[in-house]
């Protein structure tokens, strides 16, 4: 198997009985990690219980994952867009599906996605479960007519046969795309990762964890950079996200000019039944409006998702569009107060935090060398193209 640090999984596995209520799953320890546990600084991770974790169900979800039979040209899986060795991104400013063609939206990595309470950048499905449908049949991405077409692959697997017979005593026709959608959901739960040195800094009281650069970069996020408003940081956890959408001047400054006729466009066709997956992924302006796309509400033009810190300094470039390469470009933006470059126009929708630090370059600096600090043991890798 791929992950073999997931077969550590099976103890806790065994043990996890649907309820009512989602229940936490134990702590994930990573094979080889020698004992290090990767959920220092993170919550139990949440299990709904209609989808319990089971050992096959994981590793059933890793293989449907990585199947690239499931597009339309057959060279297309989840992992083209989030890649294992590339912390489960595909480091592109937008993602390249089947035939080559690209999207509007940028990558967000698949670590620790489990802990969101909604996913996408603007969070149009609740779940991992309903999350994992959509690109199998998005015109850019897996490009498929349906999910028929999936099914019958799979139905004509002898070992994806006996696998889903194992798993959900299922077979035939009585094997949905709901199923497919929970082995892959119970694979991505296990992809979960803290224990980066600000954890053992924060958590363990480890002041070597940190340097200097470090420490003072975190006194500016706490602070001046304010930047623990939206990526919280909690007394006993810190997942870096507050789950909600903001519009921190992103892709929105550039169509400010049309946001009125874009609106109205887009309603128009979200009311004759246009799918907004579909739409935000084929049409850049439309992609531009954000969480509006999913509320309707004028209050969330042009506001995403926050995403978590954690392991930022891997998953380059940034943003919904990956339109910024570096974090320094990252914090330059913040520090401009929401544009870029630092003489634009700032947009009628602007979240009221945004506003300009006044960091100095040493400073942002500082707070680069901060958010590098967020990087996971069982990731850990050179991160100086992310802070150039």
């Amino acid at each position: 198997m791929r992950h073999l640090w997931m077969i550590l999984l099976a103890g806790f596995a065994a043990t996890v009985q649907a309820e009512e209520t989602p229940k936490p799953a134990a702590p994930v320890v990573q094979a080889g990690s020698g004992g290090l546990d990767n959920l220092l600084g993170l919550p139990p991770v949440p299990i709904p219980a209609d989808n319990p974790q089971s050992l096959a169900k994981i590793t059933l979800g890793d293989k449907l994952f990585h199947d690239k039979r499931f597009s339309i040209d057959g060279t297309v899986s989840c992992a083209n867009c989030h890649d294992d060795k590339k912390a489960f991104t595909d480091n592109l400013p937008v993602s390249v599906g089947h035939h080559g063609l690209t999207g509007t939206r940028n990558a967000p990595t698949v670590i620790n996605a489990a802990y969101y309470k909604s996913q996408f950048w603007d969070g149009r499905e609740p779940s991992l479960e309903a999350q994992s449908k959509g690109p199998f049949v998005n015109p850019v991405e897996g490009g498929l007519p349906n999910h028929q077409a999936l099914l019958d692959i799979i139905r004509a697997d002898v070992e994806y046969q006996k696998t889903f017979k194992e798993v959900f005593d299922v077979a035939d026709q009585k094997l949905t795309i709901d199923h497919v959608a929970k082995a892959i959901a119970s694979f991505e739960r296990t992809l979960v990762a803290g224990n980066s040195p600000f954890d053992r800094f924060y958590f363990k009281g480890d002041k070597t964890a940190l340097n200097e650069q470090q420490q003072r970069g975190f006194k500016l996020f706490l602070e001046q950079g304010r930047c623990v408003s939206c990526h919280v940081i909690e007394q006993n956890q810190a997942l870096f996200t507050d789950s909600r959408f903001h519009n921190i001047g992103v892709g929105i400054n550039a169509v400010q000019q049309d946001i009125t006729p874009l609106v109205q466009a887009f309603l128009d066709a979200k009311n004759k039944g246009g799918d907004v997956d579909k739409i935000v992924l084929t049409d850049k302006k439309s992609s531009e409006l954000g969480r509006f796309a999913v509320s309707d509400s004028l209050a969330d033009i042009g506001g995403f998702k926050t995403p978590t810190l954690r392991n930022i300094a891997l998953t380059a470039p940034y943003m919904h569009d990956g339109s910024l390469k570096t974090l320094k470009e990252v914090v330059i933006h913040y520090n401009n107060g929401g544009v870029t470059p630092a003489s634009a126009k700032s947009n009628d929708f602007l979240s009221g935090g945004i506003r300009p630090l006044n960091l100095t370059d040493a400073q942002i600096d500082d707070l680069v060398a901060f958010l590098q600090s967020l990087t996971s043991a069982q990731y850990a890798q050179p991160t100086a193209a992310a802070a150039q």
